[in-house]
Formats: structure tokens, sequence, C-alpha cells
């Protein structure tokens, strides 16, 4: 390994032609300076400067070393000036979300992108679990999810709550909701759909749907397609469960049947990092969008 003080002495004294100057500016003495030109020579190999009368010209290889010596003072200076630099409007902010909480976010996302084009974002829709691993493993740096973890390796920030939906075909809207209805109807399956079937079951107000059973309940599809769960329902295949943002960012809507709870049934959603980690400053400018959207 070059020691990178040998590199600055042998930058300076090419720079300044003299060994006596050299040593005034680093406050060195001139054996000193001397000492660390012969050791970069030693270990690059080659002699770096050709010596007479008390002064030099560089060699070849010498002018290789100075040209590497200068790369690195301006590699250093960009890097001091980079740390310096923590602007709340540039760099990239890697997110992630449910794929409903996305359908709301990301447009907004993008607004905060034309405002600011150094601010960029990278966005994964991902489940729970999996943001959390994510953010274990340093491949995003927050996210928003539903459930608090109980580890105490994340940081975790309450900054909302969004509203679950039992959607239903729209012929099924002058229809009592019973257990038998939700039956003949049929379960749009997802990843997230016993979890939010029985959430919302648990808390609706309905009791005499608390008796459903979910191994009676015939799967009439499955998709892990957010933006196509409720195809399926508006077309009249069968039932689903999702969050409000989801039912917001479909088109047909005017094909969907939402049921009116005795009690809303609700997700809060929290924001989570890392428990010891600190974020730049760009990331409190995504902090205050969060806020704003919940």
């Amino acid at each position: 390994m070059i020691n990178p003080q040998w590199l600055i002495t042998f930058k300076t004294l090419v720079e300044t032609g003299h060994f006596t100057q050299t040593a005034d500016l680093l406050h060195m003495t001139q054996p000193g300076v001397s000492q660390h030109i012969k050791k970069l020579e030693h270990a690059c190999g080659y002699e770096l400067i050709t010596r007479y009368n008390k002064q030099f010209e560089i060699t070849e290889q010498g002018q290789r070393v100075y040209q590497f010596a200068e790369l690195q003072t301006r590699q250093y200076q960009t890097l001091m000036s980079d740390l310096q630099t923590d602007s709340p409007y540039e760099g990239t902010c890697k997110l992630a979300c449910s794929g409903s909480f996305a359908l709301s976010l990301y447009p907004q996302l993008l607004r905060l992108q034309q405002h600011y084009p150094k601010l960029h974002f990278h966005l994964e829709a991902a489940p729970n679990h999996k943001i959390l691993d994510n953010i274990e493993n340093n491949t995003i740096d927050m996210g928003i999810v539903t459930q608090q973890p109980l580890s105490d390796l994340f940081k975790t920030t309450i900054i909302g709550q969004e509203p679950l939906c039992l959607v239903l075909p729209l012929q099924f809207k002058d229809q009592d909701l019973t257990n038998e209805l939700l039956i003949t109807c049929g379960l749009i399956d997802h990843p997230d759909a016993h979890y939010y079937l029985s959430k919302y079951i648990q808390n609706c107000g309905l009791d005499h749907l608390a008796t459903v059973k979910f191994e009676r309940l015939p799967i009439t599809s499955y998709i892990n397609q957010l933006n196509q769960i409720l195809v399926a329902v508006a077309e009249g295949i069968g039932f689903t469960v999702l969050p409000q943002s989801a039912i917001n960012h479909f088109m047909d809507q005017h094909k969907l049947y939402v049921v009116s709870p005795p009690k809303l049934v609700t997700e809060q959603l929290f924001i989570i990092q890392k428990q010891h980690r600190q974020l730049p400053i760009r990331y409190q400018t995504v902090t205050s969008l969060l806020a704003s959207l919940c």
C-alpha cells in the first residue's frame, strides 16, 4: 500500500520544485521530505525524480504518480464536499409500502419530483414481512406498514390509518349480508385476503358474521396483482376485502358494492426505519408528504 502522506509530499514537491519549500509548506524537515520520496519510490519500484545539483527532473513514472496524486486530491475534495451536502430536495429515497398504499403514494412522489428534479424515488410494493426484511438488509431505508413490528431493531412512528372495505359485486347491494351470501358469492383470494377478512369480521360490528369459517368459503379466483383483484369483483366472480385506497383508484367503482358496516374497520399505518440508522434529511421531506396523505 502507498502511504497517502507520501503522495501528498511528492505532489507538493513537484508543484513547488524545491525540497525546502515543500518542507516549509508541509511543516516538515527537508530530510523528512527526502525520506518520503525515497519510500514512495521504493513502494512504486521506480525512480520518480532524477536529482542533479540540488535540483530534480520528474521521470515518466513520476509523472504518472503525480497524475494519480492529483486524482486522489480531487476525489478527496469531492468527498469532503459531498459529506457537507445533505439537501432535503436532492438524492434518492428508497421506500416500500403495500400495493394499495402505493396507488396513493406514487403519484404524490412524482409530483414532488416535478418540483424538485434532483429528488428521486425508488418505491417497492411489498407485504409487511418483506418490507421489514428489506429494511433489515438495507435494501430500502424507509417503509410504511400496517402492523407495528415487535423487534426493537426498528424505529416506528404512527402516521395515520386507512379503512378496510368489504367489497361485493353490485348485484348483491340490496341483499342481506349473511354468511350464506358470502358463501354463495365466493372469495376473490389474494395474499392478504384472509388477514383482511378476519380483521374485518372481528371489528365491523356485524356479529352474525363472526361465525364465518374460512374453510367453508369457496375460492372463486386468486390473483396477487392488486389492480386485478377488483376486476374479478366487478365482473361478479366473488367478494373480497381491501383497503379503501385500492377502491379509490379502481376505474369501475360503479360496478362494486362497498358494505357500510356499523363500525368502521381501520388499519393503522406506521413509518418504520432502522432504530439506530440516521437517514439523510431528504427523508424528512418524504415524512411530511406521508403525514399529509394520512
